[in-house]
């Protein structure tokens, strides 16, 4: 049965209903051969009742047809919604729909919206028209009846868009799991494919391969002898291709993160982790933790200067200062996080370097190859990479490889430059830590391992070289610098 209908027969019927006054005086039916009913209806002659009528008869019809048309559009509205939630199904198997918070929601649909407005619009139609009614009878409850459905809608379609909300919501955290274990599941290949075709280890002071090709998991050995508020330092083991000794260094700096004025010496592994058999130092002139051992000599920054110091470890004497030509100091240029690191000093197979930054560079990290018995620079190269955006860096091979912070939690090895080319290459080498800092960086040509100090904890990184069957790829070329040599100066003995 149609609305109108419906509205219009409760209407006659509450005019006749018992109790009721009586509006008519008889009313008569009959059905024809189609079984269509008509009725007969002797009203009174009154004039003011027929108005009240009519005007009743008149609001009744405008309220059945904004019902039939909200009904209509409900029902219209329906069936968009169905389809869009089959597209919606569809369309989460493919890629380009892996993140669901950038599919509309229903309340940004235009016709979502539009909807809301009508039903409010019935919402206040039918409190007017409550209203309105007068003194005419029998309208109140078929009045109350359209309200309650009215709200009805509106209550659904505001659960239809919560329940909206909330299923993309617990959509997104599903897909962020899921492609957060893709990531890891193409990482673990990676690292299974990089494994086997790493080959035989290599011999201690080897560069028989093709550069850089993972770090393993840190392994954490102690905290540092001074305790856990020397957050900065360094430590590691003589940095030459064929050390003299197989001794084991620590130093931590001051709980400023920048006065280095006493080290330890141990003779062995054995005697780092049961803190026997040491020789702990004092110097007092030692400036933040970019110092290395080479060749049982340690280098470092000089207090407050752009000096590069020597000290020999056998008797904890300064045998050497000599200035670093153009090189920055005070903390002008340091790694991102790790204050006081103006020259960061490294030794590997093809020798001592130094890491620093000049005016001239803009910042810009440079790599100097030193002569180790009297500080001379032989030759420089000069980088693309801004120092205190990285955070660390070391050399291996000839080459250095810089590190940026990702997290609290993880490192990467982005950037190699190349010394026996001059050119440089972008890499990605993931490198877990412990905790958030990772301080004095060196590597050990030896045992190929990096030594690190990480926020007062002795850590350090297995490395794995790829075979000389596959070689990095190489990027952009660098611009090739001519030779730099230092000028020559006194040196100066203490």
């Amino acid at each position: 049965m149609q609305p109108s209908l419906t509205l219009r027969t409760l209407l006659w019927l509450s005019l006749v209903l018992r109790g009721q006054p009586q509006l008519v005086r008889s009313v008569s039916s009959l059905k024809d051969e189609n079984g269509t009913c008509h009725c007969v209806v002797h009203l009174p002659n009154n004039s003011i009742l027929l108005q009240q009528l009519e005007q009743l008869r008149s609001s009744v019809q405008k309220l059945a047809g904004k019902y039939e048309q909200q009904a209509s559009r409900a029902s219209d509205y329906a069936h968009v919604i169905e389809e869009q939630d089959n597209q919606a199904l569809e369309t989460s198997l493919i890629p380009e729909f892996r993140n669901p918070s950038a599919a509309p929601s229903h309340s940004e649909i235009p016709a979502f919206n539009l909807l809301q407005r009508e039903l409010e619009g019935a919402r206040h139609l039918a409190t007017q028209l409550k209203s309105e009614r007068g003194g005419v009878l029998g309208a109140a409850d078929l009045l109350h009846q359209l309200q309650e459905k009215v709200m009805n809608a509106s209550l659904t379609l505001r659960l239809l868009a919560d329940s909206e909300q909330h299923s993309t919501s617990a959509l997104q955290q599903e897909v962020d799991v899921l492609e957060g274990q893709l990531s890891q599941c193409e990482r673990e290949k990676e690292q299974g494919q990089a494994s086997r075709d790493a080959g035989p280890p290599l011999p201690p002071g080897s560069c028989a391969h093709g550069g850089l090709q993972k770090v393993g998991r840190p392994l954490v050995l102690k905290l540092n002898w001074r305790g856990f508020t020397y957050k900065a330092g360094s430590w590691g083991r003589d940095s030459a291709a064929k050390p003299a000794s197989s001794l084991y260094w620590v130093a931590p700096l001051r709980a400023d993160g920048r006065y280095f004025d006493l080290y330890r010496l141990y003779k062995s592994y054995d005697d780092l982790m049961l803190l026997k058999n040491y020789k702990q130092w004092k110097m007092g002139y030692g400036d933040g933790s970019g110092n290395t051992v080479y060749n049982n000599f340690m280098y470092f920054n000089y207090y407050g200067t752009n000096d590069m110091a020597r000290v020999d470890l056998s008797s904890n004497t300064l045998v050497l200062r000599r200035p670093l030509p153009g090189a920055t100091y005070d903390n002008r240029f340091s790694y991102a996080g790790v204050p006081w690191t103006d020259f960061d000093f490294s030794g590997d197979e093809k020798g001592l370097w130094v890491l620093y930054a000049t005016e001239q560079s803009k910042g810009n990290l440079v790599i100097s190859r030193l002569n180790d018995s009297t500080l001379e620079v032989e030759k420089t190269w000069h980088t693309s990479q801004y120092k205190p955006a990285l955070s660390g860096a070391f050399m291996a091979c000839g080459v250095l490889y810089a590190l940026r912070s990702l997290s609290t939690r993880q490192e990467e090895i982005f950037y190699a430059f190349d010394t026996a080319t001059g050119q440089e290459h972008t890499l990605s080498i993931l490198l877990d830590k412990m905790l958030e800092t990772l301080r004095g960086i060196n590597y050990c040509p030896w045992d190929h391992k990096l030594y690190v100090y990480n926020d007062g904890f002795l850590i350090t990184y297995d490395l794995t070289f790829l075979t000389t069957k596959s070689r990095l790829p190489i990027g952009t070329p660098a611009k090739r610098l001519s030779r730099v040599h230092a000028p020559q100066k006194s040196i100066r003995l203490n």
